[in-house]
């Protein structure tokens, strides 16, 4: 083949050190709005950005450009910097160390932008550390629960 060709739908979650809750309904509309110019500017296209108090999940198309940890990496580091400027509160502002990137069947995309959707409704019931654990296991993903939290 001539030409390298991809669509990869990923869906990453990470939540804020320690899942501070710290991202108020107030700043999630601009930091959703930055990782998204973020996302754009890697290539990454977003589909669905979204999340709670203590984490935000995004689907996105995975640039055939860069690696998921290079993606993770630059998001974080970039979107850490700009929070820390919105605010007093956010100064001491960090990201978890880790992350959780599942890849999606593009029959589901719809499926999983509602869930990001509906991130608030969804954490009436169920805390981020069971979120995510439900996702390590529908992924079949092994882990030590002693290293997965910071």
């Amino acid at each position: 083949m001539a030409q390298s060709l991809s669509k990869v739908y990923i869906h990453q979650v990470f939540s804020t050190k320690y899942r501070q809750h710290i991202l108020s309904p107030v700043i999630q509309p601009k930091l959703f709005n930055y990782l998204s110019g973020i996302y754009n500017n890697l290539e990454c296209y977003p589909v669905k950005i979204g999340g709670f108090t203590d984490h935000v999940h995004i689907l996105s198309i995975l640039s055939k450009k860069i690696t998921i940890i290079k993606l993770l990496e630059e998001v974080k580091k970039n979107s850490s910097k700009w929070i820390k400027t919105m605010g007093a509160e956010f100064i001491n502002f960090h990201w978890q160390d880790g992350y959780g990137a599942f890849s999606v069947n593009p029959a589901e995309i719809s499926v999983v932008s509602d869930y990001i959707e509906r991130q608030e409704e969804h954490h009436r019931k169920v805390n981020f550390q069971d979120e995510l654990r439900a996702f390590l296991k529908k992924y079949a993903v092994e882990y030590d629960e002693r290293y997965v939290w910071d």
